[in-house]
C-alpha cells in the first residue's frame, strides 16, 4: 500500500515556509488506517512491547489501536494541566518553540518494556522528551514507531540508541 498517496501536503501551515504533512486523509481511509496500524502492531510484537506510550494528540490516534490490538495498556503523554493525578514532567524545544510534557507518576513500572508511538518524527524533541519521562520511571524504551519521518530534520540522530520504525519517509 502506498501510504504517501494518502498524505496531503499543506503549504505554509502552521506558519509560512512550512510544508505540513496532513495525515487525516489516511486516517479517513479505513483500509489504509487499518494497514498502518497493523504494521505498527507487528513492530510492537517484534520488540516485545508491554505497554504503549503516546504523546498527544496524534500519538493517541495510532497508539491506542495498537495497544488495543495487543491487549496491553496505553499511557497518554500530555501537555501541562491535562492529567488529573500526580505527574512527572519534562521541558523541551521543538520545531516551532518549546513545550512541556507530563505523564502520570505511576504510569510505567520499573523494567516495563515501552514502545513510544507518534504520527511524526521531525526534529525528535517530542519523542526525546517522552523517552526521558519513561526512563525516569525506570521503563525500558524498546522502540519508537512513527507514521512519517521527515529525514532532512534528522530527528533519528537523537534516537540512535533506539529501535526506530517508520512507514513513510520524506
Amino acid at each position: 500500500m502506498n501510504f504517501k498517496n494518502l498524505v496531503a501536503d499543506v503549504p505554509d501551515f502552521p506558519k509560512e515556509g512550512v510544508l505540513f504533512r496532513d495525515i487525516t486523509p489516511l486516517m479517513q481511509d479505513g483500509e489504509a488506517f487499518h494497514e498502518a496500524t497493523k504494521r505498527i502492531v507487528d513492530f510492537a510484537k517484534e520488540v516485545g512491547a508491554q505497554i504503549i506510550a503516546g504523546p498527544e494528540s496524534r500519538g493517541f490516534i495510532f497508539g491506542c489501536p495498537v495497544a488495543y490490538e495487543l491487549g496491553i495498556g496505553f499511557v497518554p503523554v500530555r501537555k501541562p494541566g491535562k492529567l488529573p493525578r500526580k505527574t512527572i514532567s519534562y521541558k523541551y524545544d521543538l520545531e516551532y518553540g518549546s513545550n512541556e510534557l507530563h505523564m502520570h507518576a505511576d504510569a510505567i513500572q520499573k523494567g516495563q518494556k515501552v514502545l513510544i508511538i507518534d504520527d511524526l518524527l521531525a526534529t525528535g524533541g517530542t519523542v526525546e522528551a517522552t523517552i526521558h519521562l519513561v526512563e525516569e520511571m525506570g521503563g525500558e524504551v524498546v522502540g519508537c514507531a512513527f507514521l512519517i519521518e521527515l529525514t532532512d530534520l534528522k530527528g533519528r540522530d537523537l534516537l540512535k540508541d533506539y529501535n526506530v520504525f517508520t512507514l513513510i519517509q520524506y
